[in-house]
């Protein structure tokens, strides 16, 4: 049993409860500010690669996106040491509006940050990137042409 101080106005109330009771409350504390700080930390990133994103619950939480600006990617954040990616990419392609690919963004603690999607979304992506590509490659993807 652990004991806790709760210090009120009259002094110091002593709550015994158990280890198992403390460490539930803490996850579901610890989880919640580690999801806060993984989507700012992952919003940051994304803008020192140019662009515009902000945490999505930033604003009273109306927009329902973890992080958005990366526009037709829906980005569902995780900072967690044990990810069910299937159930990630569930919920990714469940709150996805229609035109947007979702993409669940995660990474554990020193660790890098590792993007998950569906294989037919990921190939439209590459087709798009491959004839981005064999356009540079002609001379016709250039602006100083």
């Amino acid at each position: 049993m652990l004991i806790l101080c709760v210090r009120e106005r009259t002094g110091i109330d002593k709550k015994v409860v158990s280890e198992k009771e403390t460490k539930e409350g803490e996850y579901k504390m610890n989880s919640k500010r580690k999801g806060k700080r993984g989507e700012l930390e992952l919003a940051q990133l994304l803008r020192e690669y140019g662009y515009d994103t902000r945490r999505g619950q930033q604003y009273s939480g109306i927009e329902g996106k973890d992080v958005i600006g990366l526009p037709h990617i829906h980005i569902e954040c995780k900072r967690v040491e044990r990810l069910n990616v299937y159930e990630a990419v569930r919920q990714a392609v469940r709150d996805a509006k229609e035109g947007e690919k979702p993409a669940v963004f995660w990474r554990r603690n020193r660790e890098d940050w590792l993007v998950t999607m569906r294989l037919e979304d990921w190939i439209e992506l590459y087709r798009e990137w491959e004839s981005g590509m064999w356009l540079k490659e002609r001379g016709e993807g250039d602006d100083n042409s």
